[in-house]
């Protein structure tokens, strides 16, 4: 089964839609922005790396910092659980921290955090009484050597092994704090015996200051391991190693991403090159049917030039015969008469010539040709029609071709018959209009019921080609006109006059709408009145009464006949026809008023 150009236009652009829908589908998909979601989650890994250093720099600070400051102990782990928080919010917006792997790491992480500040915390009690009491040391030695200073100098001699163990232990404890091994331990146990005997020689007033100081050695003693291990806990603490796990994880999703990303990038490039390959494509049948409507063109334009020729040559033979028709009456002797018959009769045979070239166009181009494509085909398949008809694709679809083939005839036909039916109008009007020198040889005009709005829409149908190459718009203003009894080829003759004239008034007109506007209404009861107006050229004021004078135009091929031929019909109905314009370039109103006739009815 052949497809349609429509339909294999209508599938290729479906494909072309399909296959950009699915690059805007890879796009997305690859450029979902992961790639700064992992730069970024690196740098808060970078930061908290640094904030953990920092936090143990300024552990080992404060183990030997004279102040009891304790706040760069807190700040860097405020900051770097502020730091985690944002690296937990941006995992979980991006949908890792729901893996059983991920989850693992952050708890891990989360469990060193919290072990690690457990031993700060304890690391800042026994810190804070560690370093009281080295602070204490200075003060405590003082207050020793100024009692002993106080002393007589004969006691200051008996005691000045004293002061100096005292000196020797305040330095070996000094140095415990700074560098603690067993030996200083026990020099300083063995320190602190010496003093405890040393106490008993001396005066009631040493034994206080000299048990504050001892009691601060002991201290010191004690507390300095327990804060060195702590320092080593903390130390030992894997809080870089659980953020580098965490780092791991991050670039081992990457790189999985970045694979991803990979085969999205050549999706895209073979999805790109089957588009534009369509494209291509698309684009040279595209090519290929502007080249078939330039050829149809050119074709239609060389028929439209013979046809137009022909329409000349055609109205150059009715111009002829028109002629001819004028010369014989001429020579006849009835001159005025047939020059105008020829007149209206040239008036109605434009509408003759329309109406056949509109029958004659429809026969060339008629659908009854597709009835012999038809019976070609079944005359092709007279041995096996049945077959054809139920199996094959084509014979399938003739019953319902030949159906609508029926009908586009009927309408075909339909047309024909109503162009037919005006042609056969305009052919009685001008057998009547040549009918009417028996009026002017003294024979009666023929009366019958008229409905006047039917006749003006026959007189626009015989103008109507005039009027639509014009391009005049007709407004209509009916009365309620009863029906009445009159001559209607002369009244038809009028008409057609009338409005041939007001279309070549308005023939020159471009600065605005060309408008003829028709109107018939009773007046006083007893007057029929048509007007017809137009928009035109007007009338100059010295052309006002020669206007239907026999043979006055103003037109350069008019030949003056048309208005002196209504003049008269209109007066052998007992009537008249006036004129009036405001001047040239304000149009010109053309009235006809006979005698109303009402119809009656017998009884």
């Amino acid at each position: 089964m052949k497809i349609s150009p429509r339909l294999s236009l209508l599938l290729l652009t479906c494909v072309a839609l399909l296959l950009a829908s699915i690059l805007l589908f890879l796009y997305l998909q690859s450029n979902s922005g992961q790639a700064s979601t992992y730069t970024e989650s690196r740098d808060l890994i970078r930061h908290m790396k640094q904030l953990n250093a920092q936090w143990e720099t300024e552990i080992l600070k404060s183990r030997i910092a004279i102040t009891h400051n304790y706040d760069p102990l807190v700040s860097p782990l405020t900051e770097l659980t502020g730091r985690w928080e944002q690296f937990d919010k941006l995992e979980t917006a991006n949908g890792r921290k729901d893996a059983p792997v991920w989850k693992a790491s952050h708890e891990a992480y989360l469990a060193t955090i919290k072990e690690k500040t457990r031993l700060v915390e304890q690391f800042k009690s026994h810190n804070a009484v560690l370093r009281n009491s080295l602070a204490f040391l200075p003060t405590a030695e003082d207050d020793i050597l100024g009692q002993l200073a106080a002393l007589p100098d004969e006691n200051k001699l008996r005691l000045q092994n004293i002061a100096t163990d005292t000196y020797d232990l305040l330095l070996s404890s000094l140095e415990f704090a700074q560098v603690t091994s067993d030996d200083k331990a026990a020099q300083i146990l063995v320190g602190l015996n010496k003093l405890d005997v040393n106490k008993e020689r001396l005066p009631e007033q040493f034994h206080s200051p000299i048990t504050i100081l001892s009691n601060h050695i002991a201290l010191i003693l004690r507390e300095q391991p327990i804060v060195n291990r702590l320092l080593e806990n903390i130390a030992a603490i894997p809080v870089a190693e659980r953020l580098d796990d965490i780092n791991g994880l991050l670039n081992q999703d990457q790189q999985r991403t970045d694979s991803i990303n990979q085969r999205y990038h050549l999706f895209m490039l073979v999805f790109s090159t089957l588009l534009v390959l369509l494209l291509l494509y698309m684009a040279i049948r595209l090519m290929r049917s502007f080249t078939v409507i330039n050829r149809v063109n050119k074709a239609l334009q060389t028929a439209n030039d013979v046809l137009e020729q022909r329409v000349e040559e055609r109205t150059r033979e009715l111009k002829d015969t028109q002629s001819e028709l004028l010369d014989t009456a001429r020579q006849a002797g009835m001159a005025e008469i047939a020059t105008n018959v020829l007149h209206n009769v040239g008036n109605v045979l434009n509408s003759v010539n329309i109406s056949a070239d509109l029958v004659t166009r429809k026969l060339r181009s008629s659908k009854a040709l597709g009835l012999g494509r038809a019976m070609q085909l079944i005359n092709e398949h007279q041995s096996d029609l049945g077959t054809f008809l139920t199996q094959d694709e084509k014979g399938k679809l003739l019953p319902g071709y030949l159906n609508q083939l029926v009908d586009a005839i009927a309408l075909e036909q339909q047309g024909m018959a109503d162009e037919l039916a005006q042609l056969s109008k305009s052919v009685d009007h001008i057998k009547d209009i040549v009918a009417t020198q028996q009026s002017y040889a003294g024979a009666g005009s023929l009366m019958e019921p008229l409905h006047i709005n039917e006749l003006l829409e026959d007189a626009l149908r015989m103008n109507a080609g005039a009027l639509t190459r014009h391009h005049v718009t007709v407004v209509k203003e009916y009365g309620d006109v009863p029906q009445v009894m009159g001559d209607k080829h002369r009244l038809l003759l009028i008409l057609i006059n009338l409005i041939s004239n007001a279309k070549y008034a308005m023939s020159d007109l471009s600065n605005r709408q060309r408008q003829m506007t028709l109107g018939v209404k009773v007046v006083e009861g007893t007057i029929l009145q048509i007007s017809v107006k137009d928009d035109g050229e007007g009338i100059a004021p010295e052309n006002m009464t020669r206007i239907f004078a026999h043979g006055f135009t103003t037109r350069k091929e008019g030949h003056g006949f048309g208005l002196h031929s209504c003049a008269l019909a209109a007066i052998e109905m007992n009537g008249h026809l006036t004129v009036h314009s405001d001047g040239p370039g304000k149009g010109a109103l053309f009235t006809l008023q006979i005698p109303l006739k009402p119809v009656t009815v017998e009884a």
